[in-house]
């Protein structure tokens, strides 16, 4: 017999996948700038003040974070979705603080409950990579059952 994913399962695939490629992709952007020629502009002149170097330099470092981020979500995504829900949360900060960006912050608003989704799916059964301790979730209860023929 084969074993077809839970929803709960293809959802956790799904969004791994994204949080793991979209990090990777913006990070590697901040040093090819392809999608924009001035991601500095989205930096809030507080925190380019405190921030050692030009602003430009401080893009490169959040761009090799974003790698780095995205790449934990690939291996470890119990943790690397928490850390991309706490780099969001710093994003939205800055992106108000800036002023003017508000879409973008709402817009990173609905990525980091993407984010904390992950983290809820990763640290559930259907996040582990192991048959035998599946779980099928209960709708409504918040509670897990063994799956059947475990």
């Amino acid at each position: 017999m084969t074993h077809s994913p839970s929803a709960a399962q293809q959802a956790f695939l799904l969004l791994r996948f994204g949080f793991a490629v979209a990090p990777v992709l913006f990070g590697l952007d901040k040093f090819a700038e392809v999608l924009t020629d001035d991601w500095a502009r989205y930096l809030a002149p507080g925190f380019d003040d405190v921030i050692p170097g030009s602003a430009e330099d401080a893009m490169l470092a959040v761009g090799a974070v974003e790698v780095l981020a995205g790449l934990v979500v690939a291996f470890a995504p119990r943790l690397g979705s928490l850390l991309v829900a706490g780099w969001l949360g710093g994003i939205i900060l800055n992106l108000l603080l800036a002023g003017g960006y508000g879409d973008v912050a709402l817009r990173d608003f609905g990525l980091l409950l993407g984010a904390l989704a992950l983290a809820r799916l990763a640290w559930s059964e259907e996040g582990s990579t192991s048959r035998a301790q599946s779980r099928v979730f209960h709708s409504g209860t918040g509670a897990s059952t063994p799956a059947t023929g475990t």
